[in-house]
């Protein structure tokens, strides 16, 4: 029987430069011989992609958002993350339910206990292995991705304060998190962010 694979998430406000350490995480895992399958949340699946482009884009009711968060995300463990961590994969994706907290419940209000017992119901065994926060103060964030505004969604529109609450929401977060959740200062150059995202997988799995 196969090792069960690893799990790494990677999260933050948009903008704050999850891309670029996605792909040095890949490819450090890579090149230890491991597969590495990478996924994104919402989305990962066929139906995932589809609930992504409702939830990006069409207006909704708060708990109505929530939930198809967690419609996605049942498919995307059921389909992807599930099946590759036990033949041994290693699992990385851009967020997982530390957003979900973040977005919804720190951003938009959604009730803890509500968020709680969603996360209880999808995933009551399942938490990733590492989470990388990249944390960025959102006007910082908001330079960042003035040139795109044009093709923004319904989340980066929203206003500073939004983006406030949904920073405050994932350092509580990870506070919280008996150090599963690593917080990057993503403000540094990128390379400089790099090197401490693969120190702390050295750390972690070497």
């Amino acid at each position: 029987m196969s090792e069960r694979g690893r799990f790494i998430t990677f999260e933050g406000i948009d903008g704050a430069g999850k891309s670029t350490q996605i792909a040095a995480t890949i490819e450090w895992g890579r090149s230890r011989g491991y597969e590495v399958v990478q996924s994104r949340e919402p989305g990962g699946t066929r139906l995932g992609e589809k609930l992504r482009e409702l939830l990006l884009h069409e207006p909704m009711h708060l708990e109505t958002e929530a939930l198809l968060m967690f419609a996605a995300r049942r498919e995307h463990l059921a389909q992807v993350i599930e099946p590759a961590l036990a033949r041994g994969a290693w699992v990385v994706s851009d967020r997982f339910s530390d957003a979900t907290f973040a977005y919804q419940s720190g951003g938009r209000g959604l009730s803890v206990d509500k968020f709680r017992a969603l996360e209880a119901w999808v995933h009551p065994d399942l938490q990733p292995d590492l989470t990388f926060l990249f944390d960025l103060p959102p006007a910082i964030a908001a330079q960042r991705l003035a040139s795109g505004r044009d093709n923004a969604d319904r989340f980066e529109r929203e206003q500073c304060d939004f983006f406030e609450r949904v920073r405050n929401a994932y350092l509580q977060r990870a506070e919280a998190s008996s150090g599963r959740i690593a917080v990057i200062d993503s403000a540094r150059d990128p390379q400089v962010v790099c090197a401490d995202v693969l120190q702390c997988l050295e750390a972690r799995f070497a």
